[in-house]
């Protein structure tokens, strides 16, 4: 079915909203996917806070002109999903795992940071934790010479008699496992 112009510009008007705040862009050929599956992709976007959208190439084109992405606006060609995401790595890895169970979604490239992704950058992209994996990460580094210095000054503590300094040592532990 046909899209008037209003309709057109209406879709070219969202598709925009979505890049101006989106870090990725994924393009994805969906060629031969059961409407099923293209359901459990949409629902597995739709919880990472990802937006999946089925549009038509020239009004894909015409709504990221302008944006970061317009650099892969030549590769879009052929029956594209696109995946659009605040978060630099959700929709890279949305794709990314659908496409190892499925073989007929068949990623093309993407685009983050205004620079163009290939499918193994694409891919790349998709391996790197999230953003609370990566914070829990940083914590646990920053938490990690606090807590081995307390255990250093209750053990020299109680080697040199001083029994009443372990409970003090036990305290920054208990503190740095409740962060």
């Amino acid at each position: 079915m046909s899209l008037n112009r209003s309709e057109k510009e209406a879709v070219i008007s969202d598709v925009t909203s979505l890049a101006a705040k989106a870090q990725t862009l994924v393009m994805a050929e969906y060629r031969g996917i059961t409407v099923a599956d293209m359901t459990k992709l949409r629902t597995e976007a739709r919880s990472k806070g990802v937006t999946l959208s089925v549009l038509k190439n020239t009004l894909a084109r015409r709504a990221v002109a302008g944006s970061a992405f317009e650099i892969v606006g030549d590769q879009m060609t052929g029956p594209l999903i696109y995946g659009f995401s605040e978060d630099a790595v959700a929709a890279a890895k949305v794709v990314a795992d659908f496409a190892k169970t499925n073989d007929k979604l068949v990623i093309r490239g993407g685009a983050f940071g205004g620079k163009a992704l290939d499918v193994n950058g694409v891919k790349q992209l998709a391996n790197i934790p999230s953003k609370e994996v990566l914070l829990a990460q940083l914590l646990g580094l920053m938490q990690s010479p606090i807590s081995r210095t307390a255990r250093v000054l209750a053990a020299l503590a109680e080697k040199r008699g001083g029994g009443e300094a372990a409970p003090v040592a036990d305290a920054p532990a208990e503190e740095a496992q409740a962060a």
